[in-house]
């Protein structure tokens, strides 16, 4: 197999993105048996709002096999927060209804259909600390070599004179966690319960 190379993600990445985060969307393993019914539910919001906004901090791995990995960031939260509220969520909310029934019975999807409807923007504090957000997943085949260590970096490096910049992690992707812990990431705050809780980390920049 040909090297993996990192580049700066195209509007035409859209796919081979949206099937990585599909394929790390169970808490970081393949999510692809939950989300049959819509495979792209996942990255209508991890991932096309960064491609459509922040095409500066998005960037792609790719092999002769396809994209296998993203690594995707946010200089300001609030303003990118504030751009997808205004611009890509109401036609998310058009195009698909939010659940009614019993959220115990919801599926997979209709989570995330819920979640499209009723969006979470938190951000640790102090946000002025940590203005800035990070995003990235990898398919299995390109885990383990050093490629997201070397994405996050150059994401980090762009961000110019951001102060400092944050993500999130489940709690059941501890192997997420202590990676980003050798990355110089500290843990800032726990939010959720049980199975849903998110580990937010936060890094000062230049560090």
């Amino acid at each position: 197999m040909n090297d993996k190379i990192i580049r700066p993600a195209r509007p035409e990445d859209q796919p081979g993105a949206y099937y990585v985060c599909l394929k790390t969307g169970d808490h970081g393993k393949d999510g692809e048996p939950f989300y049959q019914e819509d495979p792209d539910a996942l990255g209508r919001i991890f991932v096309g709002p960064y491609l459509a906004y922040e095409p500066g901090l998005s960037l792609v791995l790719e092999d002769e096999e396809g994209i296998c990995g993203y690594a995707l960031g946010a200089l300001d939260s609030r303003s990118f927060f504030a751009r997808y509220e205004a611009e890509w969520r109401p036609e998310l909310c058009a195009r698909f209804p939010d659940p009614q029934r019993d959220p115990s019975q919801w599926s997979r999807v209709q989570q995330v259909y819920s979640w499209y409807h009723h969006p979470d923007y938190f951000c640790p504090q102090p946000y002025a600390a940590y203005p800035s957000h990070l995003h990235i997943d990898l398919l299995p085949r390109a885990q383990g070599r050093g490629y997201g260590r070397r994405m996050l970096q150059q994401v980090m490096n762009r961000l110019g004179n951001s102060p400092g910049a944050h993500l999130g992690v489940s709690v059941l992707n501890m192997a997420a966690f202590g990676f980003y812990e050798r990355l110089g990431f500290r843990e800032l705050i726990r939010t959720g319960c049980g199975s849903d809780a998110v580990i937010y980390m936060g890094k000062g920049l230049p560090d």
